[in-house]
Formats: C-alpha cells, sequence, structure tokens
C-alpha cells in the first residue's frame, strides 16, 4: 500500500478535478444551450459521467478513487479501513472538492466563490438522495472483486444514468454536495440546502452498508 500523504494527494486532486467537470460542464452547458434545461442536464451528465470513468482508472491504482465520503465510509465498515484514514480521506476529498470548485469558476471567468442560491429542497429531492446514494454503493461493493476492472464503467454510468432518474440529479456524493455550494451556477446548491441532503446521502449509505453484509457478508464486500 502507498504511503497515506500520497493517497491523501490523490483523493484531493481527484475530487477537484471531479468538482471541475462537475460544476465546469454546468456552466459550458448553460451557455452552449440556454433555454433547453433538458439539454443542458444531459450535457453535464455525460460530460461528469465520462469524466468520472476516468478519474478512477486514473486514481485508483493510488488512493482507490473514492472521491466520496460515503464511498470511504463504507470501506471502513466494510473492508476495515482504519477509522483515522477514513476521517482523513474525507479531510483531502471536501478540500479537493472545494478548491475544485474554485478553480471552475475560475476557468469561466467567474468570482472564485460565488454562494449558490439553488434552494434544492422537498421529501422528493432528500429520498432521492437516499435512493442515489444507496445505488452507487451497490455499484461498488457489489461488484465481486475478480471483476473489478468494470467499476469505472459501472460507476461512470450509473452516476450518468441517474442524473436523470433521480429528482435531485443525484449528488450522492457529501464531498460534492459542500463543493457545489461555492458556484451560482447549473450545478450549485444553496448552503442552507446541503445539510439536510448529507443527512440523506449517509443514510443512504448506511443502508447500502446493511444491505451489502446481508447480501454478500464482510469478507466478499
Amino acid at each position: 500500500m502507498l504511503p497515506l500523504a500520497r493517497r491523501l494527494i490523490a483523493e484531493a486532486v481527484g475530487t477537484a478535478f471531479l468538482l471541475m467537470a462537475v460544476i465546469g460542464s454546468g456552466i459550458a452547458a448553460q451557455r452552449l444551450s440556454p433555454g433547453d434545461v433538458g439539454l443542458q442536464l444531459f450535457e453535464n451528465a455525460v460530460a461528469t459521467a465520462f469524466a468520472l470513468m476516468a478519474l478512477i482508472w486514473a486514481f485508483g491504482p493510488v488512493s482507490g478513487a473514492h472521491f466520496n465520503p460515503a464511498v470511504t465510509l463504507a470501506d471502513v465498515v466494510l473492508h476495515g479501513r482504519p477509522v483515522r484514514e477514513g476521517i482523513a480521506y474525507v479531510g483531502a476529498q471536501v478540500a479537493g472538492g472545494i478548491v475544485g470548485a474554485v478553480l471552475a469558476n475560475l476557468m469561466f471567468a467567474l468570482p472564485p466563490v460565488t454562494w449558490s442560491t439553488k434552494v434544492r429542497s422537498g421529501p422528493d429531492l432528500w429520498l432521492a438522495e437516499v435512493i442515489a446514494t444507496l445505488g452507487l454503493l451497490f455499484v461498488i461493493f457489489l461488484i465481486p472483486r475478480n471483476r473489478a476492472v468494470v467499476i469505472p464503467v459501472a460507476v461512470g454510468a450509473y452516476i450518468g444514468a441517474a442524473y436523470f432518474f433521480t429528482s435531485s440529479t443525484s449528488f450522492a456524493n457529501p464531498a460534492v454536495t459542500v463543493a457545489r455550494m461555492f458556484s451560482d451556477t447549473f450545478a450549485g446548491i444553496f448552503p442552507a440546502s446541503a445539510p439536510i441532503f448529507i443527512v440523506m446521502q449517509l443514510i443512504g449509505a448506511g443502508l447500502a452498508i446493511g444491505l451489502v453484509l446481508l447480501l454478500r457478508g464482510r469478507e466478499s464486500a
């Protein structure tokens, strides 16, 4: 296993690039397809899905390419990753995500930080975040280890699809949720809307952990 510092850098950089993909493609979609929200969402989803696949392939051998505190939490429970290491991973993911959001804003000539005013609230969206996170962790932890090579494609495909089949457009990631507060653009989320999203994502992660243990057991998860 590589030194922890190297893995934390990988998690931070990978999460930063993920946020640049999420927010940057959202900004580009708004500018390229004004007035067509469906096309904007499609462009945002495709860019995010493909970027996520590439980033998992690139950083997976270094850190496991979690880029998501919910994934790290599940890894701690299911694979026995040390709790201290899990906390360090989460810190790197959140910090990297915020940096990625700032860089995305700057790439499109926006102020580095513009707090989002896009309210995302309601029981339907909260339920969607539980389902989105639950499904994501199923994809990651139910695929057998001897077929782990397919996980980048499976994760990218799932997230791309979940943009459309969940009413929340599938944040499914506490670090991404925090970072998206920093950009008042297509992919943003109003800061007051973020805490309940994160709670719902953690509930989804908890359900996923329980179901993976039930379906596969700790050793084979």
